[in-house]
């Protein structure tokens, strides 16, 4: 099994067939996340409606930097947080300990302060994409090397947003500086792939200072990149093979923690996917989002 990439020039061009896969693909995921946020069944069905109707609709201005998946999801979660706020729930089923935000709260406020909004302005987004596309590299690499351990302590501090005492403890490493070193030589390496990079000049800079200074404020902005842009996310042929019982002991190892401890909310619901292909409900969603998309294309001259 290997993940399927839809053809973006197809898409922009309204070509049914194309979207059609995209709505076999990628409707049963999207479903599941929207599930365990919104508790009314026909509720989910019109937040993913809305979620494949606002693809289509923004796929003209798609951003190469990202992947499909990221597009979808991220369109996904804001029709989410919409549907929340209409509703004005203000507590919905989740596995979050009694002393950590609502759901409601970590999707609709991003937690903005105003110096953070000031920062985020400075931090050009040009510069945020860049990074993105570095932690993601970064990702690849140290899955590469085999250096899982290594992958699992920054996920736990930039996904996760764990303390170092915490995080030295669930490894097994020596003391909080072990994990403090973990993490410098992250950024480090980092900062070389960003001198790779002509023009990643403003961000090498960022991480330079960072670095050589420890500034404290940029962590909010790298935790905040690595979240939205699923910097550390497994392709779905690893879920599958979590699934399937198949997955070699590092990156079984990983996937678990992933998972179950940082419990990111897309693989979750790619899993609870993957599982349920064949049920009844999902047949009955796929049909529905099925004729709404081909009703928004054929409306827009896409072709038959």
């Amino acid at each position: 099994m290997s993940d399927w990439i839809p053809d973006i020039a197809k898409l922009q061009r309204l070509d049914d067939d194309e979207w059609l896969k995209v709505e076999r693909e990628y409707a049963g995921r999207l479903y599941h996340y929207v599930a365990r946020r919104v508790t009314d069944r026909e509720a989910r069905h019109d937040v993913l409606q809305e979620t494949l109707l606002g693809a289509v609709r923004g796929i003209g201005s798609f951003d190469p930097t990202y992947t499909f998946e990221q597009y979808v999801f991220g369109i996904c979660h804001n029709r989410t947080v919409d549907w929340m706020r209409r509703r004005r729930i203000d507590t919905l089923q989740s596995e979050t300990d009694e002393d950590e935000p609502s759901p409601i709260e970590r999707l609709a406020t991003s937690s903005e302060t105003p110096s953070q909004v000031v920062r985020r302005a400075e931090f050009s987004e040009n510069a945020r994409r860049l990074l993105a596309m570095l932690l993601r590299e970064w990702v690849q690499e140290t899955w590469g090397q085999g250096e899982f351990v290594r992958l699992m302590v920054i996920e736990a501090l930039f996904f996760g947003g764990w303390r170092n005492k915490d995080t030295w403890k669930r490894f097994g490493l020596n003391d909080e500086t072990s994990v403090a070193g973990i993490k410098f030589r992250a950024l480090v390496r980092i900062r070389e792939l960003a001198q790779e990079r002509p023009e990643a000049a403003e961000l090498f800079l960022a991480l330079s200072r960072l670095t050589q200074a420890g500034e404290a404020n940029f962590d909010f902005d790298v935790s905040e990149v690595w979240r939205a842009s699923r910097a550390s996310c497994p392709a779905r042929v690893w879920l599958a093979r979590t699934l399937a019982g198949t997955l070699p002991a590092g990156p079984k190892a990983f996937v678990d923690f992933h998972l179950d401890e940082m419990r990111c909310e897309f693989c979750r619901a790619n899993v609870e996917d993957l599982r349920t292909r064949s049920s009844e409900e999902l047949d009955s969603m796929h049909e529905r989002a099925r004729a709404s998309t081909l009703g928004f294309l054929r409306s827009r001259g896409g072709s038959a």
